[in-house]
């Protein structure tokens, strides 16, 4: 259901649907939070917290990257808008993520080289979308297929009507 989440918003990218793309991809950081809390309720220092781990560059790149603390910012920004100021259930977010599961998987490659991109806010959505879809990739193999929590609320996800 991840993978196939991560991958559409890849298609995204490559079909230059950079609005669609950048709302999918706003929504990961919100996902991984409420994935790892028992009760799969998210707030926005969750989001933070999240996004402050596994948003930061690999421990070969710069130690600051002022990219990811934009991409956290407007992240950040948007959870606030989301209304998880306090303890909730990302529901909308959470919905289009277990839709994700009754589709049939498209038989295609990403290809990781450059896009072809048409200006500078296609250049910013690419970066935005591919930084979280890399981040996430990085939280759920480092991270969260070993978590017994976000385990139980991907299956309790995809046996939900």
């Amino acid at each position: 259901m991840l993978a196939s989440y991560l991958s559409d918003i890849e298609l995204l990218l490559e079909e230059q649907r950079w609005e669609q793309a950048l709302r999918e991809a706003f929504d990961l950081p919100q996902i991984a939070a409420a994935l790892s809390d028992a009760h799969m309720q998210g707030a926005v220092d969750r989001v933070r917290a999240w996004c402050a781990r596994w948003l930061q560059p690999a421990e070969d790149a710069p130690a600051t990257d002022p990219d990811a603390a934009r991409i956290i910012q407007l992240v950040c920004e948007r959870a606030e808008r989301a209304s998880l100021a306090n303890e909730s259930v990302p529901a909308l977010a959470l919905r289009r993520l277990r839709l994700h599961r009754l589709q049939r998987t498209r038989q295609r490659g990403f290809k990781p080289g450059p896009l072809t991109l048409m200006g500078p806010e296609a250049a910013d959505a690419a970066q935005i979308c591919t930084t979280l879809v890399q981040a996430v990739r990085r939280w759920y193999a480092q991270s969260a297929c070993h978590d017994a929590v976000v385990q139980s609320n991907l299956a309790r996800l995809a046996v939900l009507r």
